[in-house]
């Protein structure tokens, strides 16, 4: 199989803030950032703590009979078990007491007290815990969206799919592999909405996506204590390589009334894009109207155009994906704080 060009994410250590937002912010681009002070979490999150303070606190979760989970086919199902059940599950290879399979796989992420309008907070779902946890203070406290609990089994992989918004990932226990994709390799992804198609992007199926080889792969593995700066946009696909758990911190990073108000998990995409690709959407119908052969000739010069107002030229693309790692700094997205 044709192996795509893999590049390992760098790692900067014992970094403060003005630090972050000279040297790495402004380039874009995913970092692990080492030896920060993530709080008494790194010590204190064991499983048995976990279980003392979740108690029996109600928590919805993903199950599924394979660790590979699919949110395009939804391989998976909505449970709802006590917390402290919750974790005695998936920090056990095999169980007991299932839903599905004595060998599924568990996944939390953590929602807010009304999921369909408050997003993930810590310290509301867990003050306990939050109390345990230090967010780096990388961007302004007006800019804070949500902190997003999450935990794994072992093993568990989940989707590629990108996020709107500007977010760190802190590893507080186990190690977690991530691979990551630039948003200008979103042509190779095979889209559906904001998720790859690519289930399997370690064994592709190259006669269904023959140009997936084409994206470049960024590579790291999380140990207790790191923390992943993923910016907006870039695709990401996590393998949890033992129990595991973290926290995402997420934060608007473009003006607050770019980004759609009915939105608690920061995913939907901002006001204007909607907007453009309904009105793209809108276009293609209008298209259908016309004879094959025109279709095809109107629907490329609609592409020329697109490129023509949104993306670099040719010559500058090339030379962006030839030194992609001295990439300058962005002009258009703004500073966090």
């Amino acid at each position: 199989m044709e192996l795509q060009e893999t590049v390992t994410v760098p790692t900067f250590t014992d970094l403060d803030e003005d630090a972050f937002l000279r040297d790495i912010y402004p380039q874009r681009r995913p970092a692990v950032l080492r030896g920060m002070d993530l709080g008494p979490c790194l010590e204190k999150w064991t499983a048995e703590y976990l279980t003392e303070k979740g108690g029996d606190k109600e928590v919805k979760i993903h199950v599924s009979t394979v660790p590979q989970m699919d949110f395009l086919h939804k391989n998976f199902a909505y449970k709802t078990l006590p917390f402290k059940e919750f974790v005695k599950r998936a920090s056990e290879k095999t169980h007991c007491d299932y839903f599905l399979c004595k060998d599924e796989s568990y996944y939390l992420r953590s929602l807010g007290e009304d999921v369909r309008k408050e997003p993930a907070d810590l310290s509301k779902q867990f003050p306990d815990l939050a109390a345990d946890f230090h967010i780096p203070e990388f961007f302004a406290p007006d800019q804070f969206f949500s902190s997003v609990f999450r935990i794994s089994s072992c093993g568990l992989q989940l989707w590629t799919h990108y996020d709107v918004m500007d977010n760190l990932l802190a590893q507080v226990t186990g190690t977690k592999r991530v691979v990551l994709y630039s948003p200008q390799d979103a042509l190779h992804l095979y889209l559906s909405g904001d998720k790859s198609e690519v289930l399997d992007i370690d064994s592709p199926d190259l006669t269904r996506f023959p140009e997936f080889v084409k994206a470049k792969r960024y590579e790291c593995v999380l140990e207790p204590g790191d923390v992943l700066f993923i910016p907006a946009l870039w695709f990401h696909n996590t393998l949890a390589l033992h129990f595991g758990v973290g926290v995402n911190v997420f934060w608007r990073h473009l003006p607050a009334d770019s980004y759609d108000k009915k939105d608690p998990y920061g995913n939907k995409d901002p006001v204007a894009a909607a907007r453009a690709l309904q009105a793209l959407e809108r276009a293609l119908h209008t298209l259908d109207e016309l004879p094959a052969d025109y279709r095809d000739f109107y629907g490329r010069r609609m592409i020329q155009r697109i490129q023509k107002r949104t993306c670099s030229d040719s010559q500058s693309t090339t030379s962006t994906q030839q030194d992609s790692d001295r990439t300058s700094p962005s002009n258009h997205f703004t500073k966090p704080g």
